[in-house]
């Protein structure tokens, strides 16, 4: 979250007597977004990456994501003209939907700027949800009690427009990880389910690897061909995948999109979420019923790993 800090390039000296290094700051946020969508928005790397960044002047490079109790999340947070900020984020609970509990450690050139932990807590009901962002911070080098405020506001402010244009589809398949994952990720299984009842696939090139794509007609059952272009850019074995939605070949972006795959009681756990480039392809993807069509195409995987 605080790579936003590079917003504000002022250095303060943290106080010798320590009066000013300790704070508790509170934000929060009402979302007009599900709380399935909220909590994606905030925990899956595909979607970090798209609200990290407060401005366009600020570029936000992921150096590594592992959303998971235990795992991390390092970042670097570049402006021209000032030195790199180094953000290293660990989670240390994670209860989905519920609450999350990072630690958060501020560096640059070598030099820690400062550590917080950081406590998120998620509520909602139906199309709303709401989250309370409590914030233990403790400046070391300088003073950023300040830019904390600044940076968590930014970066909520546009959580909050990510959230609102994200869709979530989630499916329980009752196979193991490692039989969900293979129907998925294998060039010769995944045409054969993709898509809504009644559509087909026809690919001109597949390479399900991080840097690879997917080039692909859908086919409604009334002949009407769609042109598809996946982009993948992140791939965890039996874990998730990332990829770009594109309108056919090289055709513009519509949709920033992620897989998660988890165990759950001996089956796993589907989670299919995307981020909507702007909301108005979103408002229009509901209401050509991209919700009801994307759960079949999940349905569609859990008949076909059935009949395996």
């Amino acid at each position: 979250m605080t790579q936003n800090l590079a917003a504000n390039s002022a250095t303060r000296a943290a106080p010798d007597d320590g009066k000013g290094r300790f704070a508790t700051l509170t934000f929060e946020r009402d979302v007009a977004a599900p709380l399935a969508a909220l909590w994606e928005a905030w925990t899956a790397p595909a979607a970090r990456a798209i609200w990290a960044a407060p401005s366009p002047s600020v570029t936000v490079e992921f150096l590594e994501a592992d959303t998971r109790v235990g795992g991390r999340e390092i970042s670097l947070c570049k402006v021209e003209g000032q030195p790199d900020i180094r953000c290293e984020c660990g989670w240390l609970v994670l209860q989905p939907e519920m609450r999350s509990v990072n630690y958060e450690v501020i560096s640059s050139e070598g030099v820690t700027q400062s550590a917080a932990l950081v406590t998120t807590d998620f509520e909602g009901a139906n199309e709303r949800s709401r989250l309370v962002v409590t914030v233990q911070l403790s400046s070391l080098a300088q003073d950023m009690e300040a830019d904390y405020r600044e940076g968590f506001g930014a970066g909520l402010d546009n959580l909050a427009g990510a959230a609102e244009r994200t869709m979530v589809l989630q499916r329980v398949i009752q196979a193991p990880r490692s039989i969900v994952w293979g129907a998925w990720m294998n060039s010769e299984t995944l045409p054969q389910w993709w898509g809504p009842e009644g559509f087909s696939c026809r690919t001109k090139r597949i390479d399900l690897r991080a840097g690879g794509e997917w080039v692909f007609d859908m086919i409604a059952p009334d002949g009407t061909v769609f042109p598809n272009h996946h982009l993948y850019n992140e791939v965890r074995p039996e874990e998730r995948i990332g990829y770009t939605l594109h309108w056919g070949e090289n055709g513009p972006k519509h949709a920033d999109a992620w897989a998660s795959f988890a165990d759950q009681d001996g089956a796993t756990k589907v989670t299919l979420g995307m981020v909507f480039s702007t909301a108005a392809e979103f408002q229009e993807a509901k209401g050509f019923g991209a919700v009801e069509l994307g759960q079949q195409t999940l349905g569609k995987l859990e008949h076909f790993v059935a009949s395996r």
